[in-house]
């Protein structure tokens, strides 16, 4: 794939401060794009991200926001026009995730789940696609998880955000793409970021022994995947959902 696919673009990555979004925000560097990097309170590790990026020879702002409040959203898209210009692409990343038993998700947790993984795609999504619109032309990756194709009995509101955001992902593409808007989605399968802190040892090696490759992925083999979504070696795919994971998941 051409790398002058992203010379002169603007990205801007949610979530960008670290494990999957940070590799994202590498990748589209080294590619030749000028990249603004979300976050919501981690200022040093997106400030890290920033020195990567410029390392690797681009542009680099962090532009702090809640993807899950509109107004936040508004004032961290204008800070980006104003530094980079319009918003050529988008990669959706912010999300959270916790292991919450069927007996302990409350209306809270499930409520914020939503919030950030599927409310805050749909509001950042909705704050650039007018400019994309009126220059015609967009390219927009969201980040799903295999989480939304099994049973997940101790991420029930996770899975249910991530099966939103690969329903999202086909309707809104379909909506788009008369303006040249073209929309994938990546599910990543478990993959060694920070996310994985919490998760116990037994939970990992029962996890690699039901992945064919038998390892878990790294946060540059997803973002590869981004890079291509992104670029025009991916021209004709609309609305897909592109699983990562080492064959834990098949999909017909």
């Amino acid at each position: 794939m051409s790398e002058a696919d992203f010379e002169n673009r603007t990205v801007l990555v949610t979530g960008g401060s670290r494990g999957i979004g940070r590799a994202c925000c590498q990748r589209l560097a080294s590619a030749g794009a000028r990249v603004a990097i979300n976050f919501r309170s981690r200022e040093q590790d997106a400030l890290e991200t920033a020195r990567l990026v410029e390392a690797a020879g681009a542009q680099a702002m962090i532009v702090p926001a809640d993807v899950a409040d509109p107004q936040s959203v508004a004032v961290m898209v204008a800070k980006v026009n104003d530094r980079f210009g319009p918003i050529d692409m988008l990669v959706n990343n912010a999300g959270i995730f916790e292991y919450v038993t069927p007996d302990t998700t409350t209306l809270d947790h499930w409520k914020r789940t939503i919030d950030v993984n599927l409310t805050g795609l749909y509001i950042v999504t909705w704050a650039v696609k007018d400019q994309m619109a009126e220059r015609r032309f967009g390219r927009i990756v969201n980040m799903s998880s295999i989480s939304a194709l099994r049973s997940r009995p101790y991420g029930i509101a996770y899975s249910a955000s991530k099966a939103g955001v690969i329903a999202f992902t086909k309707s809104a593409s379909e909506a788009l793409i008369p303006f040249n808007i073209r929309m994938n989605a990546v599910a990543p399968g478990l993959v060694e970021t920070e996310i994985i802190d919490d998760v116990d040892q037994p939970t990992i090696d029962r996890i690699v022994e039901q992945t064919p490759m038998k390892r878990i992925g790294q946060a540059e083999e997803i973002a590869d995947v981004v890079h291509f979504l992104l670029s025009e070696a991916s021209r004709f795919m609309l609305g897909q959902t592109v699983v990562a994971c080492g064959g834990r998941v098949m999909l017909p």
